[in-house]
């Protein structure tokens, strides 16, 4: 009976001893880390990384394997993280642009069904600007015509050894600033003009991309070829 209370309580015991030796070895042990980097122009190793160098680049080394295991790149400078965020603003930016760009394709091929339809649309805003520039191009032919009397006046005022009058002194130069703001008015408008035939033109380009890689395959329009004939 007491022989097999001991048995008993041995077997008990070795099991216990079992689950805890299986338990250790089954439970994960924490791999040590070295990391190295470069200070003062020299390689640097340790398994902690002090405070001196934890904006340095580093790598990362397993203790047990000595293989490399990641890298940590060096933090940025103050003026590298602005130069990052700007280009981050621009890159955001030229997406949008070419987000809104393709959605006005799609809504141009969507709008208008034929090449033909397309021109008509700008045609009606360049019909528009050619008139606006015949009335610039009018007005300032006028306000020329207009300071040239007023300087005719002027002259010979000077050529009968008088003075020129203040009100007709007043008039040129309030004649010869509004010729030089309608000159200015002419030159945007002309410049308007010329974007909108480049506009045109690519977008005559983009619609015939657009249409063409849009248009489906016709099958039925090429030819059958002929069936070879029969062996005889």
């Amino acid at each position: 009976m007491t022989h097999f209370r001991v048995t008993a309580i041995a077997a008990l015991a070795m099991a216990v001893l079992g689950t805890g030796i299986a338990s250790a070895q089954t439970k994960p042990s924490t791999e040590k880390k070295i990391y190295c980097w470069n200070e003062g122009g020299r390689k640097v190793c340790s398994d902690a990384v002090p405070a001196s160098a934890a904006n340095s680049a580093r790598t990362e080394i397993s203790s047990r394997s000595g293989m490399t295991t990641g890298r940590v790149d060096r933090a940025l400078t103050g003026s590298e993280r602005s130069a990052a965020e700007v280009a981050a603003e621009v890159a955001r930016k030229q997406a949008q642009v070419l987000e809104l760009q393709q959605r006005r394709d799609l809504a141009m091929v969507e709008s208008y069904m034929t090449e033909a339809d397309l021109r008509r649309a700008y045609g009606e805003r360049t019909i528009l600007l050619d008139e606006t520039l015949k009335a610039s191009k009018l007005g300032l032919s006028n306000l020329r015509l207009s300071l040239l009397a007023l300087l005719r006046q002027a002259g010979d005022h000077e050529l009968g050894d008088g003075p020129v009058p203040k009100r007709l002194g007043n008039s040129i130069r309030e004649q010869h600033g509004e010729l030089l703001r309608q000159q200015q008015i002419l030159l945007t408008q002309q410049q308007d003009r010329a974007t909108l035939e480049s506009e045109l033109q690519d977008s005559l380009r983009r619609y015939r991309e657009l249409k063409r890689d849009d248009t489906p395959v016709d099958t039925a329009a090429t030819p059958t070829p002929p069936a070879a004939p029969a062996a005889g």
